[in-house]
């Protein structure tokens, strides 16, 4: 195999794709589409999002201190895209995808409804990078659809077509290749 260098850019592709909603101090929703969002810690669970300080929802997440965190599924792609192309300055997200507003349990920030997964964060540090600035935050409570729980209690996340996103497409996740620990797992 041959290599071709590049100059050095982020290629740790892919990533999740999310909707992260957010509430301004006059009761105004937005939504913000976000590729750099991961884990950052177990105990306390804690994630990590960054955007660029002009974003409309910068502001907003910077003077709240909340936001949540929506899962995408493949359904919901062609609004989350919307939701990353158009500026929540110049129009309601919520009112023009048709996405739900749901109330959370403890941040003041918007659930969205249509997600199977909603993670609210309260804002634990902002670290300015560059080109982005990384919030910090800890997870404050979790919402999960009912609907993906199976007669055992079992979630079952997977069957609900997430996406993600990778250099500049999005894609569905795909089959099931194995699960954590199965290459050293001993055969019946």
């Amino acid at each position: 195999m041959e290599k071709e260098f590049w100059r050095a850019g982020n290629m740790l592709y892919p990533l999740p794709v999310v909707m992260v909603s957010c509430k301004d101090e006059n009761d105004r929703a937005n939504i913000i589409t976000v590729a750099w969002a991961g884990t950052v810690c177990t105990n306390p669970p804690m994630v990590s999002i960054s955007m660029k300080k002009e974003r409309h929802s910068y502001d907003i997440i910077k003077n709240s201190g909340e936001f949540v965190i929506n899962l995408v599924t493949e359904d919901l792609i062609k609004v989350t895209d919307y939701c990353g192309v158009k500026s929540g300055r110049k129009i309601d997200k919520f009112k023009e995808t048709g996405l739900t507003q749901a109330k959370g349990k403890i941040v003041s920030a918007p659930l969205i409804m249509e997600s199977p997964v909603n993670i609210e964060c309260k804002v634990k540090q902002i670290v300015p990078l560059g080109s982005h600035d990384m919030f910090i935050s800890e997870v404050v409570s979790v919402a999960i659809d009912k609907s993906l729980m199976d007669e055992t209690g079992k979630f079952n996340l997977n069957s609900s077509r997430l996406a993600i996103y990778s250099h500049g497409e999005y894609y569905g996740l795909g089959n099931m290749i194995g699960r954590f620990g199965y290459s050293v797992r001993k055969k019946k």
